[in-house]
């Protein structure tokens, strides 16, 4: 097992596969998850021909259960550190979720300025910001977040299932046919993890104002989200993020949940590649 020892002591846990010489596609996970929740992607650029890494974010998966540093910043930081141990250069960097945020920040304040990075991508990613504020009225309400807190200090387990089984992969809608194997797949993936990094986990998605990151970036960037996603608010994430950037694309797919890297990755593996060849 791969690990990186980052400069506050954290363990970070990595993948890395393919021909060290071709172009690198770095995957960033969503919260609660690891980097296991990217089999699909890694196994589908692999074939493709990429070399591809992936690393558990601190507290998560295989990662140390760290007590401190669950919030953008040290996300950031931490895949500066996995970057530049395997010395990086010409990278696509594709974030999910809370991992696009952690992709928002990383490529504005360490990849672009070090000129490792080529592209990114964000799925369903948490950025600008998610809170509701008076700057960003139209954001979700603290007493949600609030609820998620509480409901993952009393029984985690039962609240991680809830969110597999639901809204994630959109399993509560009508005609959803919810697949077992996948939600056990989130639910152990979670609980691998460290309860603290997920209760502050949540903070960090919520309330950081990645406002200036997104106007940082420079290098062309791929958003993608799906218009049922119950999670992150399309109009409040993909259509401001590609508002914000500089070199946006952005693709808005009908139906599709939050979870739509697992459940419609035979449309989304695609449309991603053609962005990286284009």
């Amino acid at each position: 097992m791969a690990f990186v020892t980052t400069d506050d002591g954290a363990e970070i846990y990595y993948k890395d596969w393919g021909n060290p010489d071709a172009q690198p596609i770095v995957f960033h996970h969503g919260w609660p998850l690891s980097s296991d929740d990217w089999d699909a992607q890694m196994l589908y650029f692999l074939a493709e021909g990429f070399r591809v890494i992936a690393s558990d974010r601190r507290g998560h998966g295989r990662s140390s259960q760290i007590g401190t540093g669950h919030d953008m910043d040290h996300y950031a930081s931490d895949v500066s550190a996995v970057v530049e141990h395997l010395d990086l250069h010409d990278a696509i960097h594709i974030g999910h979720s809370t991992g696009g945020g952690q992709v928002a920040r990383y490529v504005a304040q360490y990849g672009q300025p070090q000129g490792r990075v080529a592209k990114a991508v964000l799925v369903a990613a948490v950025p600008p910001l998610m809170l509701k504020t008076e700057a960003n009225p139209e954001g979700t309400d603290i007493s949600v977040f609030d609820g998620f807190r509480r409901a993952l200090a009393a029984n985690r387990a039962d609240f991680f299932r809830a969110v597999a089984s639901g809204p994630f992969y959109g399993y509560n809608r009508p005609g959803v046919t919810p697949s077992e194997p996948v939600i056990d797949n989130w639910w152990r993936q979670g609980m691998t993890g460290s309860a603290v990094a997920h209760h502050e986990g949540i903070k960090a998605f919520s309330e950081t104002d990645q406002t200036e990151d997104l106007r940082a970036i420079t290098v062309p960037v791929l958003v993608l989200q799906g218009d049922d996603d119950q999670v992150v608010p399309y109009q409040d994430a993909a259509v401001k993020q590609a508002e914000l950037l500089s070199d946006a694309t952005l693709k808005i797919y009908e139906g599709y949940p939050h979870g739509m890297l697992t459940t419609h990755a035979d449309v989304i593996n695609p449309d991603i590649l053609a962005f990286i060849r284009g």
